[in-house]
């Protein structure tokens, strides 16, 4: 357990901005990060600088958001999710300025245009990754640097390129699988209707 343990009050950068009243014990916002009010986030998380975290946006317990991250209206980040440095999150699948008269009646209302996603617990999506919205990202899968999700996501799955294509799986430690087993920590999976599930 690091220094941001589970007993201590949040920490907010002095630089920060910080609306939301639900954060949990332990979770440290850092510099020029903002996090606006009707957004949660959990316990022990660590929200870098520059971060923006929108209301409606919802961030589980031990969750890590890296440098210049938006985490948007719709996004739902599970416990110990990783999101890298300047990964790009989106929440509508048509977007048009809601100031214009042409789009205006359409954004009324949100659920006329929003578009949910989930990431589900810890899963990491790489550095620069984009994930298109109306998806959901599943358990311990591994998106790589610059990837573009575009599409549903399997438990454990290793995703690259553009369109990001499944090249693998990922073992919960992080580590590639080279096959059903981990040849780091001897995790041994079977594959599963949502991927892989951990068998010892």
């Amino acid at each position: 357990m690091n220094s941001a343990s589970i007993d201590s009050k949040p920490f907010v950068h002095p630089s920060a901005i910080c609306e939301c009243e639900s954060v949990g014990e332990g979770t440290r916002i850092w510099a020029f990060a903002h996090v606006m009010c009707g957004s949660v986030i959990g316990r022990d998380c660590n929200v870098g600088d520059h971060a923006f975290i929108e209301s409606g946006a919802r961030v589980g317990d031990r969750v890590t958001i890296k440098n210049g991250v938006a985490i948007w209206n719709g996004v739902t980040l599970e416990d110990d999710v990783f999101v890298g440095p300047l990964a790009v999150f989106t929440n509508d699948r048509h977007p048009r300025s809601p100031r214009s008269l042409h789009a205006r009646d359409r954004y009324a209302h949100v659920e006329n245009w929003l578009s949910p996603t989930t990431v589900k617990q810890g899963a990491s999506i790489g550095a620069g990754a984009v994930i298109l919205c109306g998806i959901t990202i599943g358990r311990f899968a591994m998106i790589a640097a610059g990837a573009v999700v575009t599409r549903d996501v399997s438990d454990h799955a290793l995703m690259l390129d553009n369109p990001a294509r499944q090249h693998g799986w990922a073992c919960v430690c992080g580590k590639a699988l080279k096959i059903l087993a981990c040849e780091s920590c001897n995790r041994r999976y079977a594959e599963c209707a949502s991927g892989l599930k951990l068998i010892n």
